[in-house]
């Protein structure tokens, strides 16, 4: 059957984070969508395991990679959305568990003229390190309770983890938020994200997700918040990419971009 959703999932040399993640969209209630895995220069175990996981999972994988050259997630991404073969994209990380109506959710949110900007929830480190398959397959991980035995601390954010229907609803109206683009989890019409020229590839860590929204509302795309009905579980690991050069130029091209509307960047796809 023809899929009508393409998920793209950004990674690096991180290969016991991504197979978590990989299970996850193996239980997904909607199955009509394609996985593109933008791989921004793994080394050869990363393609290994993705071989493997092919076999298992009921879904397609397109696995796009180039050669390592320092933090280039922008290039890959333009990459990734250049091999989706459907027109809508969902994008998220390669450290994101989705929860299993994540991929529904944003069929059932989407809309011509929109972009859909969704929530994710963080554990902490021994949390993430020690779920398995069978925490994933059983659902158990979207459990607060489960979670918080298993080491994850109290807190209001937990009512994202299980949110759903009306209370997904209310939540979204009464932790008002400002909606952008994620790159945890938002999804967009593929045309859209053409028309602004994808990400700058001028950009590293810091901040380019958010410029490529900034971009999309100067277009006139309107950003819809649901972060409490769409979830995922965000993995923990060092940041040893963000460092405050790449964050202080991210910075200085999203305030051109705030300040003079941009629409458009001649540092994306077209070059």
């Amino acid at each position: 059957m023809q899929k009508n959703i393409s998920v793209i999932i950004s990674t690096y040399n991180s290969v016991e984070w991504l197979k978590k993640v990989l299970w996850g969209y193996n239980t997904q209630t909607y199955k009509e969508f394609e996985m593109v895995i933008a791989d921004d220069g793994s080394r050869e175990d990363t393609k290994q395991m993705i071989d493997v996981m092919r076999e298992e999972v009921s879904y397609p994988i397109i696995h796009v990679w180039h050669e390592d050259n320092g933090f280039q997630k922008s290039q890959i991404l333009n990459k990734a959305l250049l091999a989706c073969t459907t027109d809508y994209v969902l994008m998220s990380d390669g450290d994101c568990i989705p929860r299993p109506d994540f991929v529904e959710q944003h069929i059932k949110f989407r809309e011509e003229g929109y972009f859909l900007s969704g929530g994710y929830h963080k554990l902490p480190m021994e949390l993430s390190k020690s779920l398995s398959k069978e925490d994933i397959y059983s659902g158990r991980c979207f459990d607060v309770d489960w979670l918080k035995k298993n080491g994850m601390a109290t807190s209001f954010k937990n009512n994202k983890v299980d949110a759903m229907g009306v209370k997904s609803a209310i939540l979204n109206m009464v932790t008002t938020t400002k909606p952008s683009w994620n790159g945890h989890n938002s999804s967009g019409w593929i045309k859209d994200i053409k028309a602004i020229n994808g990400f700058d590839e001028r950009m590293q860590y810091g901040g380019q997700d958010r410029e490529l929204g900034e971009r999309l509302v100067n277009l006139g795309i309107i950003p819809k918040q649901i972060r409490y009905s769409t979830i995922c579980l965000h993995l923990d690991h060092p940041r040893g990419y963000a460092t405050p050069e790449s964050i202080n130029k991210n910075r200085s091209i999203r305030k051109v971009t705030r300040t003079e509307k941009r629409k458009w960047t001649d540092y994306g796809i077209v070059k």
